[in-house]
C-alpha cells in the first residue's frame, strides 16, 4: 500500500477546495456488501483493466439553492458542479498519470442526455456505489448516498488508478432516518418505502419527469435530496426539513418564477 501516494492525493484535494474523498480497493466489488449486486461488465477492472483502487470525491450541491428546485437556480448549479467534478478528476487522474501509475477519470454521468437515459435508465459506472465502498456515506430510501456532511446533497466522481491506495472503511451504519419525506414528496411516486436495494427507484418514471424538466430548461428534480433532514449542512444553514420559513418561502417563489418556462 502505498501510503505518501494517498498523502499526495488528498493533499491535491484540498489544494482544489475538494471537502469529500475516499478510497475504495477493487476487490470490494468482487465481495459485495449486500446483495443484489451489479454485473461484473460495471466492476471498475472491468471498464480499467489493471484497476487496483477507485478515488471519489464529492463536491455540495448547496441547501439554500437546491430548496428552489425545480428552478434554474439548482439547474445552473448543477451543471457547474458537474463541470467541477470532471475537472478536478481529470487532474487527479493527470496528477498519478505524471508519477507513473496509469489513471483515468469516470465522467460524473456516463450517459449522453436525458433522452438516452429514458431509453437506457442505467450508466456505465455507478458512483453511488464507488462512494459508498470508499467509505463516504450510506444509502437511503431515496437511493441516493447520504453522507454526514450534506445528506444526499452531494455530487461524486471517480478516478481508477492502477497504484494500489490504503483504502478508506465502509461507512458502519445506515444515515438514513426512514422518516420517507422523500418517498412522500416525489412528484411522480417514483420511490417506495424499503430500504435499497430491495427498494428502488422507479427510473422510467424519475427519467420521465427529468425529461418535462428539461423541456422548461430547469431539470433535474432533485426534490427527494431537497427535503432528506440528513446532514450538517442543515445546522449550517439553520434549516430543519420540516419548517417552511415565510422569509425562503418568498425566495423560493421569487426564483421559480424566472429564468425557465
Amino acid at each position: 500500500m502505498n501510503d505518501d501516494l494517498k498523502a499526495a492525493v488528498i493533499e491535491q484535494c484540498r489544494k482544489m477546495e475538494i471537502p469529500l474523498i475516499g478510497v475504495a480497493k477493487t476487490e470490494r466489488w468482487e465481495n459485495p456488501p449486500f446483495r443484489p449486486w451489479m454485473p461484473e461488465d460495471f466492476y471498475p477492472q472491468s471498464i480499467f483493466p489493471g484497476a487496483r483502487s477507485v478515488i471519489v470525491i464529492g463536491l455540495p450541491i448547496h441547501l439554500p439553492v437546491i430548496e428552489t428546485t425545480p428552478s434554474i437556480y439548482y439547474h445552473e448549479l448543477y451543471r457547474t458542479v458537474n463541470t467541477l467534478l470532471d475537472q478536478y478528476t481529470y487532474r487527479l487522474a493527470s496528477f498519478l498519470n505524471d508519477r507513473g501509475h496509469p489513471s483515468v477519470f469516470v465522467p460524473r454521468d456516463g450517459y449522453g442526455n436525458i433522452e438516452v437515459l429514458q431509453k437506457n435508465p442505467v450508466a456505465f459506472f455507478s458512483h453511488r456505489h464507488a462512494a459508498f465502498l470508499a467509505g463516504l456515506g450510506t444509502f437511503g430510501v431515496n437511493n441516493t448516498i447520504l453522507t454526514p456532511q450534506y445528506g444526499p446533497r452531494v455530487r461524486f466522481a471517480s478516478v481508477l488508478t492502477t497504484a494500489e491506495l490504503p483504502p478508506d472503511p465502509i461507512f458502519p451504519e445506515s444515515l438514513c432516518t426512514r422518516c420517507m419525506l422523500c418517498v412522500h414528496s416525489c412528484p411522480v411516486g417514483a420511490l417506495d418505502e424499503l430500504d435499497y436495494p430491495e427498494g428502488l427507484t422507479d427510473s422510467a418514471a424519475c427519467a420521465a419527469n427529468s425529461a418535462r424538466l428539461a423541456s422548461r430548461h430547469i431539470s433535474p428534480c432533485g426534490i427527494c435530496i431537497r427535503v432528506c433532514p440528513v446532514g450538517e449542512d442543515r445546522r449550517h444553514y439553520s434549516r430543519n426539513a420540516a419548517t417552511d420559513d415565510p422569509r425562503y418561502r418568498r425566495a423560493r417563489e421569487h426564483v421559480q418564477k424566472y429564468g425557465g418556462l
